[in-house]
């Protein structure tokens, strides 16, 4: 086997499935483990060296037993070295068989009558690969148009249809793991004790100097009460953060030295104060605000219901009619 593969193949297969092996079994993140890890890379480089010692060794050894023989025994190694193996003989033969043509002895059996100036013409075959690959053209194309125009299967486009919602709820699915990535849009009130207890932290460094401990208000609003500024409500409150307050006025923009799980956890920490007892609450400002959303299921809800009602009574009115 060492005499089919030179060693300037087979010492770059071997290095490289060790180092797959490698990696395979050390976890190393994003990063190939040689990256990570340097420890690792000193080891791929001492397989290296190892694989071409050994390599050097051998073919030392080879040169010297080679040395070592009579003429007879060197004229068989080389005759061995010269001659084509199994393996080589059994791919030339069916090269030949798919080009198909004749050999240089043969080629009178198929020379045409045709002459160009001395310029002779043979009948040859087609390739049998090229026939072969026409023959599968074919087969592909009958087994297209039955799959795709008689019984109707999903085309190029219905396809991406497919393949888009199924990326769109890949994306969905990820979002609702990568708090990071929420905006606006689509910040939600965040209930898990560990959120709560980070929006705490942050509001402690950063807003109590305006709104107080209690949110209780101070240069800021007070936040216990039902009176918003800006507007109340997760979004609302994820944007003033995010975007700052009234022009000239109000608070800054913490965009920039907040991430956006960072305000959603703030935001978050600062609705828990609706509805507390602050020591020192400060007059309310702006107006009462009311969660549409809230009130819109609320009145969905009443009216079902009233509808249900008026329904039995309808019910009710025809039995008695009958009766």
């Amino acid at each position: 086997m060492r005499h089919l593969i030179p060693s300037y193949i087979r010492v770059p297969l071997v290095f490289f499935a060790i180092a797959a092996l490698v990696e395979y079994f050390i976890d190393s993140g994003e990063q190939p483990a040689f990256m990570e890890q340097p420890i690792v890379l000193l080891f791929l480089l001492l397989v290296l060296l190892i694989l071409i010692a050994i390599e050097a060794i051998i073919s030392s050894m080879d040169n010297i037993l080679y040395q070592s023989l009579d003429e007879e025994g060197r004229a068989r190694i080389d005759a061995k070295k010269n001659s084509p193996s199994k393996l080589g003989l059994w791919i030339k033969d069916i090269y030949t068989k798919l080009l198909g043509s004749k050999p240089i002895e043969e080629e009178g059996e198929i020379i045409l009558d045709h002459n160009y100036d001395g310029i002779k013409e043979l009948d040859n075959n087609l390739p049998p690969w090229w026939v072969y690959s026409f023959y599968l053209t074919i087969i592909f194309g009958v087994i297209y148009m039955i799959r795709y125009h008689v019984f109707n299967a999903d085309d190029q486009f219905a396809e991406y249809e497919i393949e888009y919602a199924e990326a769109n709820r890949a994306i969905e699915e990820y979002k609702k793991t990568a708090k990071n990535l929420v905006d606006i849009n689509t910040v939600e009130v965040l209930t898990e004790a560990g959120d709560l207890n980070a929006g705490k932290k942050i509001f402690e460094v950063n807003c109590v100097a305006c709104h107080k401990a209690d949110g209780g208000g101070g240069i800021g609003p007070n936040l216990t009460d039902e009176y918003w500024i800006l507007g109340g409500g997760i979004k609302n409150v994820f944007k003033t953060i995010s975007e700052g307050g009234r022009d000239g006025k109000g608070m800054v923009s913490w965009k920039s030295e907040l991430k956006p799980l960072e305000m959603a956890q703030v935001a978050s920490y600062v609705l828990q104060f609706q509805g507390t007892t602050p020591a020192e609450p400060k007059a309310a400002e702006g107006d009462i605000w009311v969660d549409e959303s809230v009130e819109t299921n609320k009145d969905e809800s009443e009216t079902e219901t009233t509808t249900e009602d008026d329904t039995e009574v309808e019910d009710l009115n025809s039995v008695a009619s009958n009766n």
